[in-house]
């Protein structure tokens, strides 16, 4: 049955465009999908549902395009105590992804899981049968032969030379992998790395991209040194992960803005391994998160004076906190407005979705979060489960502290079928 249209009334409207702040706005919901934006005033429909904002912000459902959903530690059990079964991580993996949703991440693009834990997660969500972020997994990274791959043990497909990259590719097609991984450098969070060699030859790099384009799949690259930013960026690749050395290279920023391929800068997993929080980091590694912070910075100022798209990555913990990673983007040198953006409609394009997600225009699906109080002066609202009011997902009302209370009967009303179209074979755009 086709649920009743919904109309979001009395709206400060954040489109995720940057066009700038429209009030007293109504966007209609229909079928999952935005059905229209009106600031005329008109009268609702008799048919239709109605939920007053009180001048509450209406935004786009926020996009992390940069997140490992399966990377965190298990539960230690004291002793004494039953030992936490492996089958446990399904439960927090699924608690994880609810806490996301509950604060407004509609969509997430993994870009590296242990195991298969993340792949059945998405199933699951798919299915209904767990509340959760619409999900892009990668399945396997591709990466040479390196201590990465013994580090982050089952996360990679390591290979070796074109013949073995393109069938490691084709693995992940066969996966179910929504898009590609690969590792063009080292990772700074592997002590026995060195992120700033190639860790692919152009032969190799240049078989992933053809292979995965050709079938309609688009290629995500880990980027730290320069050499394999570089690489990445001539071989067409079409997202640039971290890409932190960039600054020094101000032509290859102009060619992504002149592309519009999308830079993911992952601000926050430098923090998180400067700051050390938790003194589980080796202390060289602590040292060059530090520096790898600063020329991250210079990065980012860089490419917003070239106009690259640029996408919001939390690339860290914990669930939920993903919107920490725009406060930072802004103190970094963007507007409140263009962090914004970053997290909506720069980040569905990094996914290859800016047709489907990431602006409330109509057409697009119903992925919305309506926030108590203006983000635009005060980002870090977007961290706040109270001010977080109401999230929906393809037109559902799915969680939100308005849920809890005046608007309990709205919950899960709409279709239960997510309209965004799965990836393989989609056409790379």
């Amino acid at each position: 049955m086709t649920a009743r249209p919904l109309h979001l009334t009395s709206a400060r409207l954040i489109d995720g465009t940057g066009t700038g702040l429209l009030e007293g706005v109504t966007v209609m919901v229909e079928d999952g999908h935005i059905a229209g934006v009106d600031a005329s005033g008109a009268p609702i429909p008799a048919d239709a549902a109605q939920v007053d904002l009180g001048g509450r912000t209406l935004m786009p459902g926020l996009v992390d395009a940069h997140f490992h959903v399966t990377a965190f530690d298990m539960p230690r059990a004291f002793k004494g105590q039953d030992a936490i079964a492996p089958e446990v991580r399904h439960h927090l993996i699924a608690a994880g992804l609810r806490r996301m949703l509950r604060m407004g991440i509609t969509t997430v693009r993994d870009v590296g899981a242990f195991g298969d834990d993340l792949l059945h997660a998405r199933q699951a969500v798919r299915l209904g049968a767990i509340l959760g972020p619409r999900i892009l997994a990668c399945g396997r990274i591709v990466s040479a032969t390196s201590p990465g791959g013994r580090h982050f043990d089952g996360m990679y497909r390591e290979a070796d030379g074109p013949d073995e990259m393109r069938k490691a590719t084709r693995e992940q097609f066969r996966r179910g992998a929504d898009f590609i991984k690969i590792m063009t450098t080292g990772a700074r969070s592997c002590e026995l790395e060195n992120s700033s060699p190639l860790q692919m030859t152009r032969p190799e790099l240049t078989t992933v991209v053809e292979e995965a384009h050709r079938m309609g799949y688009r290629v995500a690259a880990h980027c730290e040194g320069l050499d394999g930013t570089r690489l990445a960026i001539e071989e067409d690749v079409d997202t640039i992960e971290h890409g932190l050395e960039l600054d020094r290279a101000p032509e290859l920023l102009d060619e992504l803005a002149r592309s519009m391929r999308v830079l993911v800068p992952t601000l926050s997993c430098f923090f998180h391994v400067a700051e050390n929080r938790d003194e589980r980091w080796a202390p060289a590694l602590v040292e060059l998160a530090k520096r790898q912070r600063d020329e991250a910075h210079r990065t980012i100022e860089a490419a917003l004076r070239a106009g690259v798209p640029l996408a919001m990555g939390f690339d860290s913990q914990p669930h939920g906190q993903n919107a920490l990673e725009l406060v930072r983007m802004s103190r970094a040198g963007l507007t409140p407005m263009q962090a914004i953006v970053a997290g909506t409609a720069g980040s569905a394009a990094a996914c290859g979705l800016a047709d489907h997600i990431g602006s409330i225009t109509p057409g697009r699906v119903a992925d919305l979060v309506v926030v108590d109080g203006d983000p635009l002066e005060d980002l870090a609202l977007l961290l706040d489960e109270e001010r977080i009011w109401l999230v929906l997902q393809a037109g559902r009302a799915v969680a939100g502290a308005g849920l809890d209370s005046e608007l309990a009967g709205l919950r899960l009303a709409g279709s239960g079928a997510d309209p965004v179209p799965a990836l393989a074979g989609r056409p790379v755009s």
